[in-house]
């Protein structure tokens, strides 16, 4: 066999490296068939399935009302909620956009391939459950499901079916939240108003209270981002990082990762802003049992460092960053 090397073009631009097998023919054998074996080729962003593959029978039922649960959270398990009242009116995919589907867009495409993990925030092995009652008790700033209800039950099995194709252990390329390169200075509440009026208020309003579904009486079109029915302090997005990489891939309305009209400057700024308005309270005191395991940008002391709290909640972060290399050598 001899094997021929061949550089072309994909459709999208990139080079890539291709060998041709190119298989000699024997007296009185078969003539095998030339194959291709692309290199170099660049990780697509994750995928949701498609929904129209859901299966026509009980287990497809359940993933549906799983999905709904997510889409429509308030209409079962808000204030006014079919089934319960634990929550605070948002909806799950007012953080996890698309139903948890969007890439970068806070999905949930690693959730099942990489759950069960050790979480250092609870200092434990947490599940998938675990995880979703930690957003129901801080993203919504309500209770939490028991891990038996059918409504439980009915989300897992959502986010097992959206990982179908994702490899165990595995994180895919566009899951969860970009991370933004840190700024040489703090990130600036009073220039991130200014953002917030130019480029959120229309949506969430002034006041920041967000935009009721007025057409189905439940649930929010824009959410309110702070004030007593936005997410409490314990949620991922009153971290600075994740509140800015979340803002720059998705907000306004319409933008996606790579097309954003959001500086990282301007990502750090108004997401400064927003975090540095009234959230509601929730008892943090069991977070990170293990002080130097706390994310630089975790707003709330006790620190392993000497940097103040202001600092670990606005930055400059990459003094912290290097503090704690340095202390981990």
């Amino acid at each position: 066999m001899n094997r021929k090397l061949v550089i072309g073009m994909l459709a999208i631009g990139a080079p890539v490296v291709i060998w041709l097998n190119v298989f000699q023919p024997k007296p009185g054998g078969i003539q095998q068939k030339a194959t291709l074996v692309a290199a170099n080729e660049p990780e697509m962003p994750w995928q949701a399935p498609d929904t129209a593959a859901i299966p026509h029978t009980a287990a497809g039922d359940q993933i549906r009302y799983g999905r709904d649960l997510i889409a429509r959270t308030s209409f079962y398990l808000g204030p006014k909620g079919k089934v319960a009242h634990i929550s605070n009116g948002m909806n799950c995919q007012n953080c996890h956009l698309a139903a948890g589907t969007k890439a970068w867009g806070n999905n949930y495409g690693a959730v099942s391939s990489t759950y069960p993990k050790y979480r250092d925030r609870s200092g434990t092995i947490e599940t998938i459950e675990k995880r979703i009652n930690d957003c129901l008790e801080r993203s919504l700033n309500g209770k939490a499901l028991d891990s038996n209800s059918r409504e439980m039950r009915a989300i897992v099995a959502y986010m097992h079916w959206l990982g179908t194709n994702v490899p165990k252990g595995k994180k895919p390329l566009g899951s969860g939240i970009a991370a933004l390169k840190y700024m040489d200075r703090p990130a600036d509440p009073d220039k991130g108003k200014i953002v917030f009026i130019e480029k959120c208020q229309l949506c969430h309003g002034a006041n920041g209270a967000g935009m009721p579904d007025t057409v189905t009486g439940s649930g929010y079109l824009y959410p309110p981002l702070w004030g007593p029915a936005s997410y409490n302090i314990g949620a991922g997005l009153y971290r600075l990082s994740r509140m800015a990489g979340y803002v720059k891939d998705n907000m306004p309305y319409g933008v996606s990762h790579g097309n954003s009209q959001l500086t990282d400057e301007q990502a750090w700024d108004v997401a400064a802003f927003i975090n540095a308005q009234p959230h509601p309270y929730k008892d943090l005191s069991k977070d990170w049992p293990k002080k130097n395991t706390k994310p630089i940008d975790y707003p709330f002391g006790p620190y392993a460092d000497s940097f103040s709290e202001q600092q670990h909640k606005f930055g400059p972060f990459d003094p912290i960053q290097r503090s704690v290399k340095t202390n981990n050598k």
